[in-house]
């Protein structure tokens, strides 16, 4: 550059997180496992701001959210002067860092032009150093760098004008299960005007009612933090996206439980009342909450609503052999062991169920089936998306080779379709349609 010299400014970045580590041209990224990339055509360099070596977290953070560290940027130079003349003569250039989804214009000289924009790039980028395939496994079986709380991830900076959409993943998995699913809604012109997405990153060896109240203070506490006075679009009508395990923790968060859970598993133990009441300290928060209030719709993608045998065959109850929960988990466990072990009953509480994710998903499990029963908030739209592996049977019969159509399917829905398709359904590309169908059926109802 010459004499030249450069200063610069970023609108609508990362909060507070200062200059990046680096800038990675997204013309040089190829991803394996990605059907599409988008762009945009426009004024400026398309880059990616990495922020962070490292996405997945081991330990507990002081706060459960995370802007992504990988933000999609445009780069774009600005002479000084207003003339041709002027613009010769200048010895300082502003560097613009711009975000491309919240900026698709800029005015230069007094004349309006298109930002470029890459949406694919920051988001595979994400994904590629991760880290997750690998520390969802460990995390099952409580080896290595485990992960220990959910985290919440922006995957872009915070915007409180678009609505939020809400993405969780299955038993052993991770935020790659939405691989394709999050680009596709990335790639849409319309959904990307209006939506934000959030990816919720769960420890998925913990019991369904562990992380059901976890994921909940996860999702008010990211709320809080962005917009303490509830005032902002983005904090109303958010819409949860479920797979399996996912779809059984979505459907909890806009589920009434009342006294329902705890009348049916807790009070025909033969207790004294002040073991009663200390187990109702312990257990209350897991056994009794009511629908998140700032959700409206949500989707269920191949959701054992009912519980499936499959988590019963002896693969399944191997693996379940293998699951090691966190010591704070396993601390809480032996004190409700011990409160459920009364001296005055005429025999010791038996626990064998239901202390780990796999116990929880099996259709024998007493509080997935009693999960399955508690009213929903008739504020709340539900659809479900359901996967068929075994087309020459009737469609009551059916499975997708792990949730059997009766377990999946809900009533009161509105709107059902069943996919020809092995249990990982959500990677469909007719499924992905119909996710984005539901998604822009959501903005027209909301007048957007």
């Amino acid at each position: 550059f010459g004499p030249w010299t450069l200063y610069g400014r970023t609108e609508g970045l990362v909060h507070g997180a200062g200059l990046p580590q680096e800038l990675v041209s997204a013309s040089t990224l190829q991803f394996n496992g990605l059907r599409n990339q988008y762009r945009r055509d426009g004024l400026g360099a398309e880059v990616v701001a990495v922020y962070a070596r490292q996405v997945a977290q081991s330990s507990r953070t002081p706060q459960p959210w995370t802007e992504t560290p990988f933000p999609a940027v445009t780069l774009l130079l600005r002479f000084e002067g207003q003339t041709l003349e002027e613009v010769l003569a200048t010895q300082r250039i502003e560097v613009l860092g711009l975000d491309p989804h919240r900026q698709r214009t800029v005015t230069l000289h007094r004349t309006q032009v298109p930002v470029a924009g890459n949406f694919t790039a920051g988001y595979g980028l994400w994904l590629a150093r991760s880290g997750f395939a690998r520390q969802s496994l460990l995390t099952l079986i409580g080896r290595g760098d485990v992960l220990e709380s959910p985290q919440i991830y922006l995957m872009q900076p915070y915007d409180p004008n678009r609505k939020i959409l809400v993405m969780l993943h299955g038993l052993a998995s991770s935020p790659e299960a939405w691989v394709n699913v999050a680009n596709e809604v990335l790639g849409d012109e319309t959904l990307r005007q209006n939506f934000q997405i959030w990816q919720v990153y769960y420890p998925t060896n913990l019991p369904l009612a562990l992380n059901n109240q976890e994921i909940r203070q996860a999702l008010a506490a990211t709320l809080a933090h962005f917009d303490p006075k509830g005032k902002h679009v983005a904090s109303r009508d958010m819409v949860l996206l479920g797979h399996s395990m996912g779809g059984v923790l979505a459907r909890l968060m806009v589920s009434d439980s009342g006294d329902e859970l705890w009348n049916a598993l807790i009070k025909p133990q033969n207790l004294s009342e002040r073991r009663r009441e200390r187990l109702r300290d312990n257990l209350g928060p897991l056994l009794v909450f009511k629908p998140l209030p700032f959700v409206n719709r949500a989707i269920f993608v191949a959701t054992p609503h009912r519980g499936t045998d499959f988590a019963d065959n002896r693969f399944a109850r191997f693996v379940s052999s293998l699951i090691k929960l966190p010591a704070n988990v396993l601390g809480r466990i032996t004190e409700v062991a011990q409160l459920l072990v009364d001296p005055d009953s005429a025999a010791p509480v038996a626990l064998n169920r239901p202390f780990n994710s796999i116990d929880n998903l099996s259709d024998l499990d007493p509080f997935v089936n009693r999960s399955a029963e508690l009213p929903i908030s008739p504020s709340v739209k539900l659809h479900s998306l359901i996967g068929n592996d075994t087309p020459g049977r009737p469609l009551g019969e059916s499975t997708d080779g792990v949730v059997p159509y009766r377990s999946a399917h809900l009533e009161g829905v509105e709107s059902e379709l069943v996919i020809d398709s092995w249990h990982s359904v959500q990677e469909d590309p007719e499924a992905i349609v119909e996710i984005r169908r539901i998604l822009r059926q959501h903005l027209e109802e909301l007048g957007l």
